[in-house]
């Protein structure tokens, strides 16, 4: 059909001589005498018969634009056109986004600071193509003549020329949008998703793509969602020759019905440039969704919520034993300490943001616990944590400005201003794996934001995680409710040394994602040797009193061999991962899981079946409470196979461009996330909470059965 109407658009231009056009062109001038230096406005109107039409920009799918060649004299310089916002006009099955009844192009005209005074006349050649049954194209010469002096002067036009401006598209500067790739539909076609946030939904939202050079952006577009103000459009892309594109651009409208009197606003977005990788990007900033004063408060109450999260409480422990140790020194230093432990919370997550906004800049997606997709960053980890247990037991110290604490020495148990501000560094890392009630939807807003705002919304975290202990520090009274210091504080001190080896255990187990099963062996060996080292560093040299130099020599030996054998000849810990595909799907007693893509949703649901998709982590300990409490349990499993769902797993362990894609489809920023498609296909996932039930999923179950 469209090969058809070109051909009739040529057989038209062919015997053009034979017809008239019906479009007529009148130029118009906003001033008749203007300053040098000065900008004026320049407007072709087209008047077109009823049922006559002549092309935006982008015609469509047939159809021509309007040119204008100019002959401009010296000093005078001529900008681009500025277009109307068209009408999206469906005719003998295609869509072409035109112009009916009268419109005016727009064109500055701009006088150069040096132009002579004097009078100049512009002139140029309008050309367009009009159609109604037939098309026929048309042209028109134009000219006009202004004076440029010391004074300006404006023309009966100028009225009109200021109306016509308020018909442009609006600037997209402050719209809050995003584009990502969706799924290929063949070799040279592939769809993609603009993501568009409004105060309220919208009637009938659409996205009118600008020409471009080697594919066609097709004027079909699906409404995927449009509902609490979040619009989701989904437009397909025909290329022809060279790359898929990396940044498409054209006009955000509010209502396509209105045709010419639409609002509409002016947006170009980035992809990624990974086409096909499913991975999401933002032109412009994701947006905001809710309200930021929500969202702060969220981040607030998350951070709260981690202090009683199981990945910081070996950092409370710690907490609580220097309190003891506080409530029998000065009000005024157990303050500072307060804040020197906020200070290394606040420090921390300010590093983070600033992590998060550097991927931001690269184009790159950043998610909570991100960190923790680093093999190397897991076995430094598990060696901190390591060390710091050891002192706890008394094995080592470490000794900070000079002075050691009778009881909870080192780094962490030191109560110290370097103690505090490292308790306050380990609490943040620690806290990273865990998602808290209210800190998913904080931190998944967050990360889709502007640099001030991540950094805003980070900071409030841990400001949420640290207010506790800053409170406790400035009301001694609070002091009084806990136990006065005394030799019981040894011994407890080194009980808080087993939760912190007990997460060190937990890293080490992590470590089998990135090496395989010998991963653990050899981090455990390195470990072993960290361990000795440290031994003779406290028993030779600190609290020894002869051949110290010889005891540094082995515990460096120690060291430095366990890190060349075990980390560097049998791990090779610094080499490039394995590209292997394992995931955590397989049979499980009561759950037969199968790993997620996004086409495995789309083919299930087109089955009539319900899915269950969980993204989690092996570091995610949020993810495994979730699953052995309230997935992977009896009820959950007969109820998945009564109403003949599916269990999808996406496993996020090693990171995942796709299923970074995906979470930020919800506004989350990291695992957990579990979602429940209904069988019927037409309707959204139920997003379920962060911290779940068995109660929870079997509703979600149940629903979507229905």
């Amino acid at each position: 059909m469209r090969l058809l109407l070109q051909l009739l658009l040529l057989i038209c231009l062919i015997t053009s001589t034979a017809e008239a056009a019906t479009t007529k062109a009148q130029f118009l001038l906003s001033a008749e005498a203007a300053r040098p230096g000065s900008t004026i406005l320049a407007g072709v109107e087209l008047k077109m018969k009823a049922g006559w039409h002549t092309y935006w920009r982008n015609p469509g799918e047939s159809g021509g634009t309007t040119e204008i060649e100019w002959e401009l004299p010296s000093g005078i310089s001529a900008g681009p056109i500025q277009w109307p916002v068209p009408e999206k006009y469906f005719y003998l099955d295609e869509f072409n986004y035109a112009y009916h009844g009268n419109i005016i192009l727009l064109v500055p005209i701009t006088i150069a600071p040096n132009a002579k005074p004097g009078e100049y006349q512009i002139r140029g050649n309008a050309t367009w193509i009009e159609c109604e049954e037939v098309c026929l194209p048309g042209s028109a010469s134009i000219s006009a003549t202004f004076k440029v002096g010391d004074e300006g002067q404006f023309t009966a036009a100028a009225d009109a020329l200021e109306e016509a401006k308020a018909k442009l598209p609006l600037s997209g500067e402050d719209i809050e949008a995003s584009v990502r790739w969706d799924k290929n539909e063949g070799e040279n076609s592939r769809s993609f998703i603009i993501e568009w946030n409004t105060a309220q939904a919208l009637p009938n939202p659409d996205f009118y793509p600008y020409e471009s050079d080697g594919f066609d952006v097709l004027p079909q577009t699906e409404v995927v969602k449009n509902e609490e103000g979040t619009i989701q459009l989904r437009k397909t892309i025909k290329k022809f020759k060279g790359e898929w594109p990396e940044k498409i651009a054209g006009l955000l409208v509010e209502d396509s019905t209105q045709g010419q009197d639409a609002r509409a606003y002016e947006i170009e977005l980035s992809f990624d440039g990974k086409a096909g990788a499913g991975g999401a990007a933002s032109g412009k900033i994701l947006p905001l969704k809710e309200s930021l004063v929500k969202m702060l408060f969220f981040a607030f109450l998350g951070g709260l919520i981690l202090n009683v999260m199981p990945c910081v409480l070996p950092i409370i422990a710690l907490k609580v034993l220097g309190f003891v140790q506080q409530s029998r020194e000065e009000p005024a230093r157990v303050k500072t300490l307060g804040f020197v432990y906020m200070a290394g919370v606040l420090v921390s997550f300010l590093v983070l943001a600033l992590f998060v906004i550097g991927l931001q800049i690269a184009g790159k997606a950043a998610g909570w616990g991100m960190q923790f997709q680093n093999p190397q960053f897991v076995v430094i980890m598990a060696t901190v944590i390591t060390l710091v247990a050891l002192n706890l037991f008394g094995v080592f110290e470490v000794n900070l400005g000079g002075r050691t604490m009778a009881v909870a020495s080192g780094a962490s148990g030191k109560e110290g201003a370097g103690g505090s501000f490292l308790n306050g560094v380990l609490a943040t890392v620690l806290a990273t794996p865990c998602m808290a009630p209210f800190l998913a939807t904080a931190i998944g807003f967050a990360f889709t934001q502007p640099p001030l705002i991540i950094a805003l919304l980070l900071l409030t975290v841990g400001f949420g995680l640290a207010l506790p202990y800053v409170v406790l520090s400035w009301n001694p009274r609070l002091m009084k409710f806990l136990p006065k210091p005394g030799a019981w504080m040894e011994k407890f001190k080194i009980a808080l040394g087993f939760p912190l080896l007990a997460t060190a255990i937990w890293l080490l187990s992590l470590t089998s994602d990135y090496f395989g099963s010998d991963g653990p062996l050899w981090v455990g060996l390195f470990l072993t040797c960290v361990a000795a080292a440290a031994w003779i560093w406290g028993s030779f040299i600190q609290r020894g009193t002869r051949r110290k130099a010889f005891a540094v020599t082995v515990a460096l030996l120690f060291i430095v061999g366990g890190y060349i054998f075990a980390l560097e000849k049998e791990l090779q810990w610094r080499g490039p991962l394995s590209t292997s595909t394992e995931t955590t799907a397989g049979k499980t007693e009561f759950v037969d899981w199968e790993v997620w893509s996004p086409e495995a949703v789309e083919q299930f649901r087109a089955e009539g079946r319900p899915v269950l998709v969980d993204f989690t982590a092996n570091w995610c300990l949020t993810c495994k409470y979730n699953k052995r409490t309230s997935i992977e349990i009896e009820s959950v499993g007969k109820k998945l196979k009564e109403i003949n769902a599916v269990a999808l797993t996406a496993d996020y362990t090693r990171g995942s461009d796709a299923i970074t894609a995906e979470l930020k489809k919800y506004d989350r920023a990291g695992v957990p996330l579990v979602l429940v498609f209904p069988a019927d296909a037409s309707q959204p996932a139920n997003v379920l909470p962060t911290i779940l039930t068995p109660g929870i999923v079997l509703e979600a179950l149940d629903k979507a059965a229905k």
